[in-house]
């Protein structure tokens, strides 16, 4: 049965609050993704609703009766654990991954730790206080290097170091939205992004999208605002390295504890195509530019029925952990 087909009762979903919005520096962003959720669960005919943390108390989502969430949140306030933990006082499921995965998976540093103790490729890194130790890492890391907040999104205050002189200003940069600052050693070669869909055993990656941006300026605008960047889905790489891909993101996301679904950011070694996992997201953009529904559309599922299917799977940390189980 194709996914695209699967049975999902929409009346049984009840009435469904699509949080959206927030308070972080992807507000922006999260309103956009927010609203194209929004509009695909209301055309399947579920009872969907925009809810807005930052303007209304989490506690309204109780007396207002809804029965589940869509997490279409990013960055902090959204993906890190704490909404996801305020739902789970409240009893109210949702989407995505549970309290801790969620929390780890927003903390780059974190991830990076537990990846290399799982024997997952990940760049080398260095976590720096001051534009002093920048100073140091790059030494130690090498040209190019990237400077990017330790707990953030959507390459916010990041900058590609090319000479030492541009380490003060990259730190300062990057502390401006967080005080933990990580430097991590560029990997030069191909950029490309994997999705994952499911939980646990059952969890696996959608098709590999390889992304082309203007002269390799992966950013902020050239991820949201513009139409420049080549998206490529299929890939195009070789067979053996979309399977090796798909294979470490698929770890990488069962290894974190990540449900529902996630995409995750790989760069492959030009020198020796070796790939690296960069970081996860659990709460992935669901804009016209983002690259879940495109990878979910090139395996034949539609925006739409991607919006449904992960909203079936929203649940709490307990009831997943007994679903995986096979505990009722």
């Amino acid at each position: 049965m194709s996914q695209n087909t699967l049975h999902i009762d929409v009346q049984a979903l009840g009435k469904v609050a699509v949080l959206m919005g927030g308070s972080s520096s992807e507000r922006e962003v999260s309103l956009m993704s927010g609203n194209g959720v929004l509009q695909a669960l209301r055309s399947q005919g579920v009872d969907a609703h925009a809810f807005d943390p930052a303007e209304r108390d989490l506690g309204d989502l109780k007396k207002l009766g809804f029965a589940r969430c869509f997490i279409a949140l990013h960055g902090r306030h959204g993906e890190d654990g704490t909404v996801q933990g305020a739902l789970e006082l409240l009893g109210i499921p949702y989407t995505g991954s549970g309290v801790m995965a969620s929390s780890i998976a927003m903390d780059k540093v974190m991830t990076k730790r537990i990846w290399r103790f799982e024997g997952l490729p990940t760049p080398e890194w260095r976590m720096v206080a001051n534009a002093e130790q920048t100073r140091a890492a790059f030494a130690a890391l090498g040209a190019p290097m990237i400077v990017k907040p330790a707990r953030d999104g959507s390459s916010m205050g990041l900058t590609k170091v090319v000479d030492a002189g541009q380490c003060e200003a990259a730190y300062a940069l990057a502390a401006k939205y967080d005080d933990e600052v990580l430097c991590e050693q560029f990997i030069a070669g191909d950029e490309t992004t994997c999705a994952v869909l499911g939980e646990g055993a059952a969890a696996a990656a959608l098709p590999v999208i390889h992304i082309v941006a203007p002269e390799g300026n992966y950013d902020y605008q050239n991820k949201y605002f513009t139409d420049v960047t080549q998206y490529h889905c299929p890939s195009g790489l070789p067979e053996a390295e979309e399977t090796e891909i798909r294979r470490i993101v698929e770890q990488a996301f069962r290894t974190l504890g990540c449900r529902g679904w996630g995409r995750a950011d790989v760069m492959i070694r030009a020198s020796d195509r070796k790939p690296f996992l960069l970081e996860i997201n659990t709460s992935p953009g669901m804009t016209g530019h983002s690259l879940v529904p495109m990878a979910a559309r090139a395996q034949g599922l539609s925006y739409e029925a991607l919006c449904l299917r992960i909203l079936s799977m929203a649940s709490l940390d307990g009831a997943a952990h007994a679903a995986a189980e096979g505990v009722v």
